[in-house]
């Protein structure tokens, strides 16, 4: 029998949590979303990294419809002026009903910001905009998981809009129970201890 990849768990909609032991300035203490999972590779955002770029200035007709605080979200180290914007729709809401929309998974799905953005409002709890995005070339991220890299967890279609305020890191990490738990009260610099 083959071994099971260190990314067989990783589907779009989950997580990816920086294990506190991460110390790339672009992932740490990050929480990313898988947009897509593929042999040939995988997408996703940060979702704890808000800049401080309003998204009015560089999407004015979607400005005002994206969840607080109106600002871009840096969604990775990848292509850092593609734009790219998640939705959490309404309950009873399926986005292959919505045109514009491409479901990731539940609730929650891309956005074509092609798309006018007040055929869409009405049909969506919240919407976030991203620049950039995680991606890893086919096999990178599974040898950064069996490095201990990751930790891959399911992700809340509220967690796609949370706000900066809550420390999303420590809050996910929180929900996974015992002992995975454990590592939001990680200090991260151990030299501070």
């Amino acid at each position: 029998m083959a071994p099971v990849p260190a990314d067989a768990e990783v589907e779009p909609g989950s997580l990816l949590v920086a294990a506190p032991t991460m110390f790339d300035p672009n992932f740490r203490r990050t929480v990313v979303f898988i947009i897509d999972h593929r042999d040939e590779g995988t997408l996703g955002v940060v979702l704890n990294r808000p800049s401080e770029v309003p998204v009015d200035d560089v999407l004015p007709s979607w400005g005002r419809h994206v969840v607080e605080p109106q600002s871009v979200f840096v969604g990775g180290p990848v292509e850092k002026k593609t734009a790219l914007c998640l939705a959490a729709l309404r309950t009873g809401e399926v986005a292959a009903a919505v045109p514009g929309l491409i479901g990731v998974r539940g609730p929650v799905a891309l956005v074509d910001l092609d798309t006018d953005p007040d055929l869409l409002v009405p049909k969506v709890r919240g919407l976030r905009v991203f620049a950039g995005y995680a991606g890893w070339d086919s096999g990178q991220l599974a040898g950064e998981i069996e490095r201990g890299d990751w930790l891959i967890v399911p992700a809340l279609p509220s967690d796609v809009l949370a706000t900066p305020d809550r420390d999303l890191w420590g809050q996910v990490l929180r929900r996974q129970g015992m002992p995975t738990a454990l590592l939001a009260t990680h200090p991260g610099d151990l030299q501070r201890n």
